[in-house]
């Protein structure tokens, strides 16, 4: 096959490694280099190849210049006691808290969403944590709430068989890929400090919850 080849809808797919539906998407809304021949969408191969390595190129310098800071994404009015013994009533008052920030644009898709993914896989990473997480095209900024429960949350089903005692809630922009893996990856990693979550879980207000989180 030469680099000028004419691709399909289906070996794009194949190529992307996404579905055949995303790609008709991504061509109807001009986001992919495409053409039409008649009523059939055909892609060049190179073209594709230059699309993909300016997306790279785009997300790298995204994640490198976005550094995760506490003050911009969580706010006092966005930490909540939770006090419920399962999952869904927590994940539902965690989201309806997160749908009041001005970055959330639809409340019902939020809270259908983050219920649909964390019954898709448990989004509990152990050690009493649970970091629920969506990207949606109605949210517009990156925006977090957290929940510190009061009482266990058995019905996570964690690896460890912890009950979860800390969520952080994330909504992001469909386009914040590389911010959106960055802000996971920062709450996992300092949350796994025992000290830090036993401090947190402690804190009687939500002002000492705020403080120390803007430690982090």
């Amino acid at each position: 096959m030469i680099d000028d080849d004419i691709l399909t809808l289906e070996e794009v797919s194949k190529y992307l490694r996404v579905s055949d539906r995303t790609i008709y998407d991504w061509a109807q809304k001009g986001e992919i280099p495409a053409g039409k021949i008649g009523t059939v969408w055909r892609f060049k191969k190179t073209e594709i190849e230059s699309w993909v390595n300016d997306r790279l190129s785009i997300q790298n310098r995204e994640f490198q210049a976005q550094i995760v800071r506490v003050e911009n994404i969580i706010s006092p009015d966005r930490i909540v006691f939770l006090n419920y013994t399962g999952k869904e009533s927590a994940l539902r008052a965690l989201a309806d808290n997160l749908a009041q920030a001005p970055q959330i644009k639809n409340r019902q898709e939020l809270v259908q969403e983050i219920i649909k993914r964390d019954e898709l896989m448990s989004t509990a990473i152990g050690q009493g944590i649970a970091i629920p997480h969506v990207r949606l095209s109605s949210v517009t900024d990156l925006v977090v709430s957290v929940g510190i429960s009061r009482v266990d949350i058995t019905d996570f089903q964690p690896l460890d068989d912890e009950p979860v005692r800390l969520l952080f809630m994330i909504a992001a922009a469909y386009n914040q890929h590389a911010y959106y893996l960055q802000t996971l990856s920062f709450f996992s990693v300092r949350l796994k400090n025992r000290d830090l979550k036993t401090t947190l879980l402690a804190c009687q207000t939500i002002d000492e919850a705020y403080s120390l989180l803007l430690s982090f």
